[in-house]
């Protein structure tokens, strides 16, 4: 093909090409895809923001209830010798977290029981008693502060009860967590028979060993 014919081609289909035009609609449509895209986007981050919040926030308190009761059940161990996950233990299934209503109005977060000589309150709980749970009215000790009450839960260990000062010799003696656990069972702190289990497993899940020296 001669030479002039094939450079006239060419530059009709450059020029077909630079006549082609992206009309509105076209344009509309796309900028309309682009910004759902990113409306969708924006949406499923909140989405995921929203969720791990959610997720964050019943831990964050627990932690917070720990890190509160941690540093003076440490100083109550040099005092007495009960080991701090134990009590940090204790005091977490006891005042469900310091929002039982003993642990926020009264400040005992281990249901201590008071007698006619201290300041108490009365209230309902629960016993396990004969193989069932019933329902008891009770006396409990009313502190100012937390730190008061954290304190007369050593003192019981190493005092005992009127009735027997050494009801809680094993639970000092213990060598670990789960040693004093069991010794609490078996010492009758608890009528809850799965009393131990559930200490050690608060204590295995929080961790709460590393506070033990």
């Amino acid at each position: 093909m001669p030479l002039k014919k094939q450079q006239k081609k060419r530059y009709k289909t450059v020029k077909r090409i630079k006549n082609q035009r992206i009309t509105p609609s076209y344009f509309l449509m796309t900028l309309f895809v682009i910004v759902s895209i990113f409306i969708g986007t924006l949406y499923f981050l909140a989405q995921e923001t929203a969720n791990v919040q959610v997720t964050q926030d019943e831990p964050l308190e627990e932690q917070q209830f720990i890190v509160q009761i941690a540093d003076y059940a440490q100083v109550l161990q040099k005092k007495y010798g009960v080991l701090p996950s134990i009590s940090i233990a204790q005091a977490i299934l006891e005042s469900d977290w310091g929002t039982s209503e003993l642990s926020i109005k009264n400040n005992n977060f281990y249901g201590i029981k008071g007698d006619s000589s201290e300041p108490i309150v009365t209230m309902t709980t629960k016993e396990f008693v004969d193989g069932e749970w019933i329902e008891v009215h009770a006396d409990f000790r009313k502190y100012t502060t937390w730190q008061e009450s954290m304190e007369d839960h050593s003192e019981l260990f190493t005092k005992g009860t009127t009735w027997n000062g050494n009801q809680y010799a094993k639970v000092l003696a213990s060598n670990d967590y789960k040693e004093a656990a069991y010794a609490l069972q078996e010492s009758g702190y608890a009528t809850d028979p799965d009393y131990p289990e559930k200490l050690i497993r608060l204590i295995e899940q929080y961790d709460l060993n590393q506070y033990d020296r």
